[in-house]
């Protein structure tokens, strides 16, 4: 069975048509010498590394938002959050320009002719396809989330989280398929390693097309340093969303600290969610449910002991920025409705819709000291969009969890993000 699988593979396909050799298939189509392996695998480390770190951070963004029965995210530090979506951003959009390089040393292997021999190249050849639609569409999608633009008809977050399981299976199977290559690709040049495994004709080709790079009409570090400097630059200039200090050159970002009302940034305003009247109407109540059930007015939560903490808001889509907040702490507040310390809850909303009306607030929040509700943002009230009367405010969150306009507190499920 093996053997006769073996021979399916390997049987030689024919050849196509030389009609076919046309544009990108044309025999001297990509003359530059630094189109090499040499190029392809040193780019391609770093692009690699830079999936794996926006596959990680992402995995911790997601399970945040959605956690596992077994998954427990703390309460303490309170930047935590910012710093691995900060980075998941802006690793992302740094990739954009290096995986444009990346593609650019690999394109005549995209367009070799004939394009597979056996039937084993050419799955490898579609396993490529995978790699390369699978990294195009994470970066893609990404860029036009943190911009908040969605012209797609499907859900972002679910698209962009099984992707990201598509590309990294993709990067490990195209690293475990291209290894001799990488290999020789990271080798130093011109030692033996950098030829190993390659018929004498092709070592020949190689060590030529290593010296061609040095002298081409683009030199090597030329294309290097065009590389560095497009990445760097793309990164810089957005990168002060989260780094206060690179606000003033950060054009790219979408979200700049500092710029919004109360001098803090706004992603969904009072208008958006529909609350301009029942987060002003005089009848309002945060109802709070429990043992001793609670309907707490506007004035009864400023009677209650205030605290003020400073805390970052740290959105999903990268940008971040700190500031005061003062309120009742939410434990003082369940305790009074009768809940021992560290009752997972879930907070409501008085918005009519929306995927983020309910969060969830688990043990390590609830039970921080920390964790307010709070009434008034840099020693004012609460401006309207950013959440008037009333919302949490809780350590190392996403953004979008930090839910504003509240109605209602309830005890949410054991053990549930606990």
């Amino acid at each position: 069975m093996t053997r006769a699988l073996d021979r399916v593979l390997g049987a030689r396909l024919p050849d196509p048509p030389d009609a076919l050799r046309r544009g990108p298939f044309g025999e001297g189509a990509f003359p530059s010498p630094l189109h090499t392996e040499r190029r392809a695998s040193r780019v391609g480390v770093w692009l690699g590394a830079g999936f794996v770190v926006c596959f990680l951070t992402g995995l911790i963004s997601h399970w945040v938002q959605h956690p596992p029965s077994w998954f427990v995210w703390p309460a303490s530090p309170v930047w935590l959050y910012r710093v691995t979506q900060g980075t998941h951003v802006m690793v992302g959009l740094a990739l954009i320009p290096l995986l444009l390089v990346k593609l650019w040393t690999v394109y005549p292997g995209l367009f070799r002719w004939p394009p597979a021999r056996t039937p084993a190249a050419l799955v490898g050849r579609l396993s490529i396809l995978v790699l390369v639609a699978s990294a195009v569409f994470m970066l893609a999608t990404g860029l036009i989330n943190i911009s908040q633009w969605y012209p797609f008809g499907f859900s972002f977050k679910t698209a962009h989280y099984w992707t990201g399981w598509v590309a990294v299976g993709a990067v490990l199977t195209h690293v475990g398929a291209m290894a001799p290559q990488i290999r020789r690709g990271l080798a130093r040049r011109g030692s033996p390693a950098a030829v190993a495994g390659l018929e004498p004709a092709e070592a020949e080709e190689v060590r030529a097309a290593d010296e061609a790079a040095e002298h081409g009409a683009v030199s090597r570090r030329a294309f290097v340093a065009t590389a560095a400097v497009a990445t760097g630059a793309v990164a810089l200039t957005q990168w002060g969303q989260t780094i206060s200090p690179l606000a003033q050159v950060s054009v790219l970002s979408p979200r700049i600290p500092g710029v919004g009302p109360q001098g803090l940034p706004v992603n969904q305003t009072a208008i958006s969610a529909g609350v301009t009247e029942s987060a002003v109407d005089p009848a309002y109540r945060l109802v709070v449910e429990g043992p001793t059930p609670l309907e707490l007015t506007l004035d009864d939560l400023r009677a209650m002991p205030q605290y003020t903490e400073r805390l970052p808001i740290a959105c999903v889509e990268g940008w971040s920025a700190s500031a005061e907040w003062t309120g009742p702490r939410l434990r003082d507040v369940l305790a009074a409705a009768g809940h021992p310390r560290g009752t997972v809850v879930h907070v409501e909303s008085i918005q009519t819709g929306g995927s983020y009306r309910v969060s969830t607030v688990s043990k390590p929040h609830s039970a921080s000291d920390k964790t307010l509700l709070a009434l008034r943002l840099n020693g004012e009230d609460l401006d309207i969009d950013h959440g008037y009367p009333v919302r949490l405010i809780a350590p190392n969150r996403p953004g979008a969890m930090q839910t504003k306009w509240l109605g209602r507190i309830a005890p949410g499920a054991a053990g549930v993000g606990s």
